[in-house]
């Protein structure tokens, strides 16, 4: 599934696309009942029926983005702690990008968001699976049980019509719809693609290993990419695709997400950006890097790529989904 970087470099994922400003915060919320869970489910199959996007959805040329917010809640360290490095003046711009992600004094808050790519012929993409039930491998620090099967219910997607999974990383608030708690995958009909270098650094007792790869394995569905790759093409030219591109440095196999719309692209970013601060300032680094040196340039040249580009992010833990850095 992979190319060498001489017919697909890095660089030719962030094509030039018209400028953005930062997007307004745009949380799914979550139904008042079941009844209107229901209603909510029934009523984005009829918007996906007429060919209309799902309210909180980005369109990127053929293809339409929907965040999903699996669980929202504080960080179990205050946030000088994880990010040392960060000065008063980053904190005071970071504030400005993402003001719902600053706690009473040095608390900071976080959401847990994954992301739905649908294309034509109804083709769908889901980039991380969240937290994961209540037992999950995340339990002893996020916010679980995770809410995502109730979202992608809200948004018309049954589990059975996925088509890939990319996972970005193996962070066990990443993986852990991947699969349920007896290994069976949550989604069938779905490859998982993940870097092999990721999956070449657990070790045998590692809950990503044990709990999402092995099982993977062991159905065939686990797909591990060598570097940049393509996942899905649109027509010809600048008809649109979807692929990944390695940033690794948070873990070190980590894997960015690019939506190509043929002219206007979006970056998935995974853990490149955990909180504002590392926008406003990217050298600033996270105490649970595996590498901060190799986190470090992987941020930066994601942010100076998309900058130059004018490409949107789409962020997994700022309380606000879409940032523009044009």
């Amino acid at each position: 599934m992979s190319e060498t970087a001489a017919e697909f470099g890095r660089r030719r994922f962030l094509i030039a696309a018209t400028a953005v400003t930062v997007a307004g915060s745009l949380s799914v919320a979550g139904p008042a009942s079941a009844v209107d869970a229901g209603r909510a489910a029934t009523r984005a199959r009829e918007l996906r029926r007429a060919g209309r996007p799902m309210p909180g959805s980005r369109p990127v040329g053929p293809f339409q983005v929907t965040p999903l917010l699996d669980a929202s809640g504080p960080f179990f360290l205050d946030r000088q702690q994880a990010f040392p490095a960060a000065t008063p003046q980053d904190w005071e711009s970071a504030r400005a990008v993402d003001p719902g992600a600053f706690g009473p004094g040095e608390t900071w808050h976080l959401d847990f968001r994954c992301f739905a790519i649908r294309g034509p012929r109804d083709r769908l993409t889901l980039v991380d699976a969240g937290v994961g039930p209540a037992d999950s491998p995340a339990s002893g620090w996020a916010p679980v049980p995770g809410r995502l099967p109730a979202e992608l219910d809200l948004a018309g997607i049954d589990p059975a019509d996925v088509d890939t999974v990319v996972l970005t990383h193996l962070h066990e608030d990443h993986f852990g719809w991947s699969v349920a708690p007896d290994g069976t995958p949550m989604f069938p009909n779905a490859r998982y693609v993940v870097q092999r270098r990721e999956v070449a650094a657990l070790t045998a007792d590692e809950a990503a290993m044990t709990y999402v790869v092995n099982p993977l394995r062991a159905t065939g569905q686990l797909d591990q990419a060598d570097g940049v790759a393509r996942l899905a093409t649109v027509g010809r030219g600048a008809g649109g695709w979807i692929g990944v591109v390695p940033t690794p440095g948070h873990t070190p196999g980590h894997q960015s997400v690019v939506v190509d719309g043929g002219g206007h692209q979006l970056i998935v970013t995974g853990d490149v950006l955990v909180h504002a601060v590392q926008l406003v300032d990217p050298g600033v680094g996270y105490r649970f890097e595996a590498d901060p040196e190799a986190a470090r340039r992987s941020r930066e040249w994601l942010l100076a790529e998309a900058r130059a580009r004018g490409a949107v992010l789409a962020t997994a833990h700022l309380t606000r989904p879409w940032i523009g850095v044009g």
